[in-house]
C-alpha cells in the first residue's frame, strides 16, 4: 500500500535531514563554512594521500640484524639449557652466514642428554592444511661432540613475520602521535612494509621518528677504563663495550655490558622541562619489575656514572646521586622542545625488532591532489548531470523524483564518510560516480513495472503499488550480488581497492533507501495531491 505511517515519515525525513547536514562541509565550498550555523557538523570528509598530498615510504626490515638478535637469543638459551642440567661445554659460537649456533660438549657421556634437552629449543612454527604445525624453526644436530642447531626457512619466514607485524603495530603508534589523520600502514611482500601518510609536510622528521629502532638501555660506565685512550687503541676491556654519543665530535664511553634495565620495562614517557634548568627534559617511569632492578642497580652504585643508550648511541650519563627507587626518572641531554617530544613519543611506542630502512621514498604535491579532487568533481556532476537529463526525458515527472533521490544518496554517501571517519580516495571518488550511474538502476525497473501496470489496465494509485511491490525483489537481488562482490573487493583488497569498496558499498546501501523508500514516499504524497486518472509515464 503507499499509505505510510506518520512515524515511518518522520524516520525518513530525519534521516535525510541528517545526512545533508552532515554532508553540508564536504558538499560546500570551505569559505562558506564559517557562514554556517554552530549546531551544523564542521568535520570533513579525510582526504587519502592521492588527494591531499603526503608521505609515501617504503621500508624493509633489516634480516641481517633479526637473524643476529635471534642468534644470540639461542645462544643464551643454549648456555642458559646446559646449565641447568649441569652439562660442561666448551667453544660456543654463533656463525650467522650459515644461521647456526654451535657447541661442544665437554664430557662423551654427556652428549646425548645434552642433544636431547637442545632439542626442546626448537619450537613448532607454521601451520599445514589441516591446521596443524609443518616444521620447526630450528633443525638440531650432531657430530660427534658437537651440537648444531640452524634456523629454518620456515623459522625464519616466522620471525620476519612477526616481526613485521610488530614493526606495523609500532609504526602506527608512532605516527598516531604525529598528529596526523588516517595513515595507512601494511605489509607488502615478505619483508617490506609500506606507509602512507596524508598531508604530512614534514617529511623528515617522520623518517626520523619512523626509522629509529628505539632500543633503550641503562648500562654503567666502566669507571677503571680510559675511554679516550681505549678509542684510540680499539683495545675494550673484556665484559665492556665502547660506544659513543651524538654529539659534534662524538664522545667516547666504554660501558659495562650488562644492562641494568631495558626499555622493555618502560610503561610511560612524557616531555617536560627540568625544575631547576628549564630545559627540555624526558620523564619516563618503570613497570613494577624495572622499577625494582632500577632501584636495586642504582642503590648499589651510588655515586657512580651510569649511561643511557638509545640504538647504541650514548644520550646522556649522569652520575648516581642516590637511590632512585620510585620507578622514575628523567632523560635530559641539550633537547629542544621538539627533540624531546619525539624521543618521549619513540621511547612509549617501543623498540622496533630491527631496523628499517627506507628503499623508496615518494612525496606527494598538494598540487596534484588539488588536480585530482577538480578531476573527480568535474566527472561527478558531469555524469550527474547526464544521468538526470535522461530520467528526467525517459519518465519525466518520475524521472524528477528519482533525481531528488538521487541527490539524497550522494548526501548521504558523504554524510556516512564523515561519520565513519573514512578516507576518501580518487577511486573512492570513481567509486561514487559509477554510484551515481548506477543509484538510478532501481528506479528503472520500477518505472518500466509501473507501465506494464498501466497497460494491463490498472488504476494509477493500484498500478504504482503494484509495480513497487513486484519490482522489489528484482531490486534486492541485484544489489546483493553487487554488494558481495564489492565486499569480496574489500577483504581481499588494499589500499586504493579498499577505497573504491567502500564508498560503493555505502552508495549501493544509500541507492536500495533512496530507490524504495523516498521515491516512493515522494510518489505517494504527489498521488495524494494530485489523485491523477493517468500517470505522467
Amino acid at each position: 500500500m503507499l499509505h505510510f505511517q506518520k512515524w515511518k515519515v518522520i524516520l525518513v525525513g530525519a534521516i535525510v535531514f541528517a545526512g545533508f547536514i552532515f554532508a553540508a562541509p564536504n558538499l560546500i565550498p570551505s569559505s562558506a563554512l564559517q557562514g554556517l550555523p554552530s549546531w551544523v557538523p564542521q568535520k570533513q570528509v579525510n582526504l587519502g594521500l592521492d588527494l591531499q598530498g603526503g608521505a609515501h615510504l617504503l621500508y624493509r626490515i633489516d634480516e641481517a640484524e633479526l637473524v643476529e638478535d635471534w642468534l644470540g637469543t639461542i645462544r643464551g638459551d643454549i648456555r642458559e639449557t646446559l646449565r641447568s642440567n649441569r652439562i660442561g661445554y666448551v667453544d660456543l659460537n654463533k656463525n650467522t652466514t650459515a644461521r647456526a649456533v654451535s657447541v661442544r660438549i665437554r664430557k662423551p657421556e654427556d652428549v646425548d642428554k645434552a642433544f636431547t634437552e637442545l632439542k626442546k629449543i626448537a619450537a613448532p612454527v607454521g601451520n599445514d592444511v589441516f591446521g596443524g604445525f609443518s616444521g620447526n624453526d630450528m633443525e638440531v644436530t650432531k657430530s660427534g661432540d658437537k651440537i648444531t642447531l640452524t634456523a629454518t626457512e620456515l623459522g625464519l619466514n616466522d620471525r620476519i613475520s612477526s616481526a613485521i607485524q610488530a614493526s606495523i603495530e609500532t609504526i602506527r603508534r608512532r605516527v598516531d602521535a604525529f598528529g596526523t589523520t588516517e595513515p595507512s600502514i601494511q605489509r607488502e611482500g615478505r619483508d617490506r612494509i609500506l606507509v602512507q601518510v596524508p598531508g604530512v609536510s614534514d617529511v623528515q622528521r617522520l623518517k626520523g621518528l619512523i626509522g629509529e629502532t628505539g632500543k633503550l638501555e641503562f648500562k654503567l660506565v666502566d669507571a677503571s677504563a680510559n675511554a679516550g685512550e681505549v678509542a684510540l687503541s680499539k683495545k675494550v676491556p673484556p665484559g665492556s663495550e665502547l660506544l659513543y654519543s651524538e654529539d659534534e665530535p662524538p664522545v667516547p664511553y666504554v660501558l659495562k655490558d650488562r644492562v641494568m634495565v631495558s626499555g622493555e620495562n618502560l610503561v610511560d614517557s612524557q616531555p617536560g622541562f627540568d625544575s631547576r634548568t628549564g630545559e627540555p627534559v624526558v620523564n619516563f617511569r618503570f613497570d613494577a619489575a624495572g622499577a625494582k632492578r632500577f632501584g636495586r642497580a642504582t642503590q648499589d652504585n651510588v655515586g657512580l656514572p651510569f649511561a643511557i643508550v638509545l640504538d647504541n648511541k650514548v644520550i646522556s650519563a649522569p652520575v648516581i646521586r642516590e637511590p632512585i627507587l620510585g620507578g622514575t626518572g628523567q632523560i635530559s641531554g641539550n633537547f629542544s622542545v621538539q627533540e624531546a617530544n619525539d624521543l618521549s613519543v619513540l621511547l612509549r611506542s617501543g623498540a622496533l625488532p630491527a631496523k628499517l630502512s627506507v628503499i623508496e621514498e615518494r612525496t606527494v604535491g598538494a598540487s596534484l591532489g588539488a588536480d585530482s579532487i577538480e578531476s573527480g568533481k568535474k566527472a561527478a556532476i558531469f555524469g550527474m548531470i547526464l544521468v538526470v537529463a535522461f530520467m528526467f526525458v525517459a519518465y519525466g515527472l518520475f524521472g524528477a523524483f528519482a533525481n531528488m533521490a538521487l541527490l539524497v544518496n550522494v548526501a548521504l554517501i558523504f554524510a556516512v564518510l564523515s561519520l565513519m571517519g573514512a578516507t576518501l580516495t580518487l577511486p573512492g571518488i570513481a567509486g561514487i560516480v559509477l554510484v551515481i550511474g548506477i543509484a538510478v538502476d532501481a528506479n528503472v525497473l520500477i518505472n518500466e513495472r509501473i507501465r506494464e501496470e498501466m497497460r494491463s489496465g490498472k488504476s494509477p494509485i493500484a498500478a504504482v503499488d503494484s509495480g513497487y511491490s513486484r519490482a522489489l525483489v528484482t531490486i534486492i537481488d541485484s544489489n546483493v550480488t553487487t554488494l558481495i562482490a564489492v565486499l569480496v573487493l574489500f577483504w581481499l583488497g588494499s589500499g586504493p581497492v579498499r577505497g573504491f569498496a567502500v564508498t560503493l558499498t555505502i552508495g549501493i546501501l544509500a541507492s536500495m533507501f533512496t530507490a524504495v523508500t523516498v521515491t516512493r514516499m515522494l510518489v505517494a504524497a504527489w498521488l495524494r495531491w494530485k489523485r491523477p486518472k493517468e500517470l505522467p509515464l
